[in-house]
């Protein structure tokens, strides 16, 4: 979209680096989202034409801490959307957007590169949503946000870009447009509209462990690989294994550094730690795991344990 001229530049410069995903809270403790009296709550409404959503008035030129009506994000009032009415989007060629594509930029200490496109793009971790706080105010590519569309936010992938996100857990998926930037949360990979984590079953769970496969646009849906299917309770020959959480706390080309790393966290009580052959770009490597840890509140907790080891962030593997 084509942005406002009248936005001041520091503002615009704001946006471009870390959008309003830098600032989306994590769901609470309990797993899901607190109801929230908005005037966008309630049933599906769609957003006027050329009217910002919810009456919002979106000083972009405030920090992110005071930007916002609400301080807290939170779900509509009553059932969630009728799915059935609502579209996903179809992939089509667009231009890269004017804002949220700066690269290398940085948000809260780390530093993101921004892949040139999003062909070949498949990746495996933890999705969030956003909703009632966000919706109506300017994403980083300063389009408005819609939590009744299917979109999403992304720290890498261009601006704007499409994927299809499977809830590995029920083996339900989403075609998403990919138009702001975030989660900025530790071990979150993609930030859903509210619409698409109701249509996956990220809603009310207010997680779950995805898949995320970007789309180019033009190629037919069904040349895609088909999308994971969903486990079985049974142990049945051939069922999809349940996914898993795992931490991996590095990968060392030298096997006597990896076994030091892994000896460290079995001596803080951390189990299991696993240390497994992978190859990276040719070159063989041993990386250090922990997990499969039982669910994402305690994979959140196990990282902090481990930073304050002392020892580099962990990278949240689903497997």
């Amino acid at each position: 979209m084509k942005p406002s001229l009248a936005l001041p530049l520091l503002a615009v410069a704001m946006l471009a680096l870390a959008g309003c995903g830098g600032s989306k809270p994590r769901p609470s403790k309990s797993g899901g989202y607190t109801p929230g009296r908005s005037s966008g709550g309630g049933a599906y409404r769609p957003s006027p034409e050329g009217g910002s959503r919810r009456g919002v008035d979106d000083d972009v030129s405030r920090p992110q801490s005071s930007r916002y009506r609400d301080n807290a994000d939170s779900v509509p009032d009553g059932p969630p959307p009728d799915i059935s009415k609502l579209v996903e989007p179809v992939p089509k060629v667009e231009p890269r957007a004017l804002y949220g594509n700066k690269s290398p930029y940085s948000v809260l200490g780390q530093t993101y590169t921004v892949l040139p496109n999003a062909s070949g793009y498949v990746e495996r971790g933890i999705a969030s949503f956003y909703g009632n706080k966000f919706h109506g105010y300017k994403t980083s590519s300063l389009e408005e946000y819609d939590m009744y569309q299917f979109s999403a936010a992304h720290k890498t992938l261009p601006l704007p870009s499409y994927a299809r996100v499977t809830n590995l857990e029920n083996g339900k998926s989403v075609v998403v447009r990919i138009n702001d930037r975030g989660p900025f949360h530790d071990n979150r990979l993609i930030d859903l509209s509210y619409a698409a984590a109701v249509k996956i079953g990220v809603y009310p769970k207010g997680t779950g462990l995805v898949e995320v496969r970007a789309i180019t646009p033009g190629e037919p849906l069904q040349d895609l690989p088909p999308p994971p299917p969903a486990p079985v309770a049974s142990s049945s020959a051939g069922a999809p294994p349940k996914p898993g959480i795992y931490l991996q706390v590095g990968a060392f080309a030298d096997n006597a550094n990896a076994e030091r790393v892994a000896q460290k966290l079995r001596s803080a009580n951390f189990a299991p730690v696993q240390v497994v052959d992978a190859q990276i770009n040719g070159r063989s490597v041993r990386r250090v795991r922990v997990g499969p840890i039982a669910d994402v509140d305690s994979a959140d907790e196990v990282t902090a344990r481990i930073e304050d080891m002392g020892l580099p962030r962990p990278q949240v593997a689903v497997d």
